[in-house]
């Protein structure tokens, strides 16, 4: 363990009772943080395209409210981007321009924020032509059609793209009659959508089929004679709630596309409308997705009650202890889950019918649920989630998002930030599993810190998955996956007599990725003490909060360098001082949603600064 931390602990322990009172605060009498997913741009575009194209009389109200929000919340600039405070980008302010085409008389009374919008495109794309657009647009998401070609869709069925036939030339079609095939073989097929797409290459692909055939006799038969089934079964894998995954942009691709192809009256369509028309906000707007609650909640719980040595407990009541372990145990998937084919045992992020089971949440639930007053149904629960987690690991050690081997594409490959979650986990259980479970367990472990040093930068920094930073490199949030992955790797240092039986890998771990990546955090801070998605841009709660988590748990655990203490210092007394101030509850857009769209969430800095602060109390 290295110096210890100097930090005024008047102050620190002050900031702590504030961050512990607003987070503890947050909880309902179920045992739940629901959060708040901020409004969306490219939400409200397709949910007002969806309402128009599907139902347009009975609800023009709420056609008319979501084109004022979008035109009272369009940037200087004249694009839109994913959240109010995100800058604008192609694929939202695409989706927007196509929103006031969707709907008569849009364009003429909205004729200023078109036209402006319209600019922003040329200049993007480089081109006037539409065609340009189009590509443009393909080439943001290369192989990957699950978002491009919804996008194209939602820009043909608008009218911004021509009309008639042509229109449809740039939208590649999607081959939703391979939907038909039993599940297990779709990583065979390599379908060009990852596997939580499968509403979108359905119905979009139905779209496509109904305005553009191929003129192929026996390919429009085929896909003629499979339309009935594919709907059938778009039907069977739709949550009672009508919101596939709770989102609304993949909900709104659905509707439309079902309803433009003479489907209006069918019974998905009526009940993503359904869905649609409840989740519009007061303000007009639409989130990204209902809420992510479980995932929230597993957060809250970990950052309260992480352990940190001189750091008291937050006064949780037992009976409050005992909601957040039943309303956990809950949500825990029990049955194969029919939309992907998981096997029970897992979580999902929201505890709505839409969620479906994945790798961090299961990881967040297991580790949460070492940390409550145990019982033998939780317990139960956490040893099916650890095994559950072993049979989503990946043959190169990684975890994916969703299923196993399911293909190359992004959210069914393994990453870094899940892999760590899920190591996090593995660990929380060693002592209190059976022997058996136990091996597997150390396995497990093994393969997935091979995997993290392959993945490893030269730099020392690791690439997370689900979130990112629109102001770095390749929009990359580097700070995020490297604080995730240091945080893992120092508390496998804190479990050595457990783990030291693989001793090479141990050894790997401590001598050479952990000192790694604690170095590139601290080259990664800036000088006012604070932390971005990499070695420069704007500075968050969030990404500062979870760079001083990780450095003072590895500070706490191994040698690190001289220069940890002063980053944890300097660090620690810029997140106070924004405590002090009350600016550290203003949420920043570094979430990365389904095909790379932004939120924020508004828990997030709440919860990653209290996991901060508790972490820098126990070395101070």
């Amino acid at each position: 363990m290295g110096p210890r931390v100097t930090i005024a602990r008047n102050r620190l322990d002050a900031a702590l009772e504030v961050a512990q009172s607003e987070l503890l605060g947050r909880c309902n009498s179920a045992g739940q943080w629901e959060g708040e997913l901020s409004s969306s741009a490219l939400s409200t575009a397709t949910a007002v395209t969806a309402i128009a194209l599907a139902d347009r009389n009975s609800t023009s109200t709420q056609i008319a409210h979501g084109l004022r929000w979008l035109a009272e919340n369009v940037n200087a600039d004249g694009g839109w981007g994913d959240t109010t405070v995100s800058k604008s980008n192609l694929s939202t302010t695409t989706l927007c321009w196509a929103a006031f085409g969707a709907v008569p008389g849009a364009d003429e009374k909205f004729n200023g924020v078109i036209a402006k919008a319209q600019q922003w495109l040329w200049k993007a794309v480089g081109s006037r032509n539409v065609h340009t657009l189009a590509r443009a647009v393909v080439a943001r998401y290369g192989k990957d059609r699950t978002f491009s070609s919804p996008i194209l869709t939602m820009c043909a069925l608008s009218g911004r793209l021509g009309r008639g036939a042509s229109a449809w030339d740039h939208v590649i079609q999607l081959p939703f009659e391979l939907a038909a095939f039993p599940p297990r073989l779709y990583s065979l097929l390599r379908l060009p959508v990852v596997s939580y797409a499968l509403p979108a290459l359905i119905a979009v692909g139905q779209a496509k089929h109904h305005h553009a055939p191929t003129g192929n006799a026996i390919i429009d038969a085929i896909r003629d004679w499979l339309r009935p089934r594919t709907l059938e079964i778009l039907r069977a894998i739709q949550p009672s709630s009508g919101g596939f995954l709770e989102a609304t942009p993949l909900t709104s691709f659905v509707v439309m596309s079902l309803a433009s192809s003479g489907q209006a009256g069918h019974p998905v369509t009526r009940k993503g409308l359904g869905f649609l028309r409840a989740s519009q906000r007061s303000d007009g707007s639409w989130p990204i997705d209902t809420n992510l609650a479980t995932w929230v909640t597993t957060l809250a719980t970990n950052a309260l009650l992480a352990p940190a040595d001189g750091i008291p407990h937050p006064q949780l009541t037992v009976a409050g202890l005992d909601a957040v372990r039943d309303w956990l145990v809950q949500q825990q998937h029990t049955r194969i889950h029919p939309y992907t084919n998981a096997a029970p045992g897992g979580w999902a992020w929201t505890d709505l019918p839409g969620g479906v089971p994945d790798g961090d949440d299961t990881s967040g639930a297991v580790l949460a649920l070492s940390r409550v007053n145990p019982n033998e149904r939780a317990n139960g629960a956490a040893i099916s989630g650890l095994r559950w987690l072993i049979d989503l690991q990946n043959a190169d050690g990684g975890l994916p998002t969703f299923c196993r081997g399911w293909g190359a594409l992004p959210f069914d490959r393994s990453s870094a930030d899940i892999t760590a979650h899920g190591i996090e986990a593995w660990l929380a259980w060693l002592d209190h599993v059976p022997s058996e479970l136990e091996s597997a367990l150390h396995n497990a472990i093994r393969s997935a810190v091979q995997f993290l040093f392959k993945r490893q930068t030269a730099e020392g920094a690791w690439t997370p998955l689900w979130f990112g930073n629109e102001h770095a490199p390749d929009e990359q949030n580097l700070t995020y996956g490297t604080a995730r992955v240091v945080t893992a790797l120092a508390n496998l240092a804190a479990s050595r007599p457990h783990v030291g039986w693989f001793e090479p890998y141990f050894q790997r771990a401590l001598n050479h990725m952990l000192p790694a990546g604690v170095a590139w955090l601290i080259k990664a801070q800036q000088r006012d003490g604070a932390w971005s998605g990499g070695v420069i841009g704007p500075v968050s709660v969030e990404e500062t909060s979870l760079a001083l988590t990780a450095l003072a748990t590895a500070l706490a655990h191994i040698e690190t360098p001289a220069a940890t203490a002063g980053a944890i210092s300097r660090g620690a007394d810029w997140l106070i001082d924004k405590v002090e101030r009350g600016e550290w509850k203003k949420p920043s857009p570094i979430g990365f949603y389904f095909a790379r769209l932004w939120y924020y969430e508004t828990v997030y800095p709440l919860i990653f600064t209290m996991s901060a602060l508790r972490a820098i109390g126990a070395i101070s």
